[in-house]
């Protein structure tokens, strides 16, 4: 696992609980990665309930992703194949630009309706081999090569934020139960 850059380290050194971790985590996550929006989606994969939990947006034009209602999933997996990809235990997907990704990697037409941006990275937050959660960083308006500097923050931050969404999910339960 790579090392995290000082911005973000300082996160999980200050914070503890999930909550206060993924709140505190997304805006200096966004100027890392220099993005125009993050959001973290959080579901329970034994119900495929879920919501984007969290979201940071750098300017008020940029569409806030937040939900504040769990909700059931659509089996997007057929009309998603990022979210497809997600489920399946496939590595994180790192997207330069929607307008001309292979319909392989993304639907071009459901990227458009539902999240406007432009290039963006699909990191898959898998634990005991199942999907917790998605963090998207994402960036609008024009094309963004992912270098490996940024591929590498992903990845430490897929390790350390996969348990951390189990418990999330885990303890969100309990608590509505």
């Amino acid at each position: 696992m790579s090392q995290l850059p000082s911005a973000l380290q300082v996160v999980f050194d200050q914070h503890h609980k999930p909550d206060a971790i993924f709140s505190a985590l997304l805006p200096p996550l966004c100027e890392v990665l220099q993005c125009d929006r993050c959001f973290l989606m959080l579901r329970n994969p034994s119900t495929r309930i879920g919501k984007v939990a969290y979201c940071w947006r750098r300017k008020p034009d940029v569409p806030d992703m937040t939900e504040y209602q769990w909700r059931q999933e659509d089996e997007w997996e057929k009309e998603d194949p990022l979210f497809a990809a997600a489920l399946n235990g496939k590595p994180s997907v790192y997207v330069e630009d929607v307008e001309t990704a292979d319909a392989t990697v993304l639907n071009r037409e459901f990227e458009r309706k539902y999240f406007g941006h432009r290039a963006l990275i699909h990191a898959h937050l898998r634990q005991d081999e199942q999907l917790w959660g998605i963090l998207q960083p994402a960036v609008f308006g024009e094309p963004r090569v992912w270098s490996e500097g940024d591929r590498a923050v992903i990845a430490a931050l897929e390790d350390k934020l996969a348990p951390l969404a189990k418990t999330y999910v885990l303890e969100g339960i309990k608590d509505e139960g």
